[in-house]
């Protein structure tokens, strides 16, 4: 009599590794300690206040929601302190409380919860809220304007302003752009959010990640290609007018992008040839949107654009082994 066997076949992942989602999270956490704490030097104690209120206001409200929606209390997974910290570091120093307030509300009901929660989310949720903030509110996240009177140790630069300014035409000296030195910017002397001007931090968090395999590497490279790449093209086109590739990859928001909000685990993809696509039209966007959009940093709004795309391209699969055509 031939012995009959049951298989029991499930959905992937198959294998589990012993990760955890809250292990993941509080490593990223750990990866943006070099440039959160140098922003906490630079700007003090200012800093310091946005972002603690940042990261306590959104456990704030996913608790609230947890309860609301009657549902387990999902903190313990570190998820919403995670979006809170982000959020603090893309912020100037000198925010409002209630943009802080709003904005983490924003971050965990509309970005997070109101898709389905951790893991459903069509778009990166600090992304979205920080969108939809500069959009309506964009007066209090000017850098100009909430650090203008702001005390540093080095002479302040808003190097993103000024290099809009040159490519839309503005009575500027084309030479401004020359006068900011790459490595300086790279090294945190510039002013911008809390957690985004040191970009040797922002880096070595990102290799950090990397290494610990909680982010892969073609999403980061990607997009800091296709932002490189665009930029250099429209600097030869047109170098008196243009900043080069340095200047685009050391200002504003596009190694934090690179390293931490496109690479969100709900919203990007996960086969190795979307994942280059998903980051070079990042990197390409941002620029598009620097040189010849209405927005002085386009980082936010390009990876709302590439999170939208990211269904589509994440579809393109390698042929599976002895298939017929």
């Amino acid at each position: 009599m031939l012995e009959t066997r049951k298989f029991l076949v499930s959905h992937a992942p198959f294998w589990h590794s012993g990760n955890q989602v809250a292990t993941r999270h509080l490593e990223i956490m750990v990866a943006t300690l070099p440039a959160l704490l140098y922003g906490l030097f630079l700007f003090g104690m200012p800093a310091l206040g946005v972002v603690a209120l940042s990261v306590s206001t959104a456990i704030g409200w996913e608790y609230l929601y947890n309860r609301i929606a009657k549902q387990e209390c999902t903190v313990a997974d570190y998820h919403a302190a995670l979006i809170g910290l982000l959020i603090g570091m893309l912020l100037p120093a000198m925010t409002p409380w209630w943009i802080i307030f709003l904005g983490t509300f924003i971050a965990i009901f509309v970005g997070k919860q109101i898709f389905g929660g951790l893991g459903a989310s069509p778009f990166n949720p600090a992304v979205l809220s920080l969108t939809i903030l500069s959009v309506s509110w964009g007066f209090h996240l000017d850098f100009n304007v909430a650090l203008a009177d702001f005390n540093f140790s080095f002479s302040p630069v808003f190097p993103l302003t000024t290099a809009k300014m040159i490519s839309s035409g503005a009575i500027v000296d084309p030479e401004a752009l020359s006068a900011f030195s790459s490595c300086k910017l790279f090294l945190g002397q510039q002013v911008g959010g809390i957690g985004s001007v040191f970009g040797l931090g922002l880096v070595l968090g990102g290799v950090y990640l990397i290494a610990r395999g909680i982010i892969r590497w073609e999403i980061p490279l990607a997009f800091i290609v296709g932002a490189a790449v665009t930029a250099m093209l429209f600097h030869q086109a047109d170098p008196g007018r243009f900043a080069g590739p340095m200047f685009h990859l050391c200002t504003g928001y596009t190694l934090i992008g690179a390293f931490f909000l496109a690479t969100d685990d709900a919203s990007s993809p996960v086969n190795p040839v979307p994942m280059l696509i998903y980051g070079v039209m990042g990197g390409f966007m941002t620029v598009l949107i620097r040189n010849i959009g209405y927005w002085v940093d386009g980082v936010f709004y390009a990876i709302l654009v590439i999170n939208l795309i990211n269904p589509l391209v994440d579809k393109i699969r390698p042929k599976a082994i002895g298939k017929v055509a």
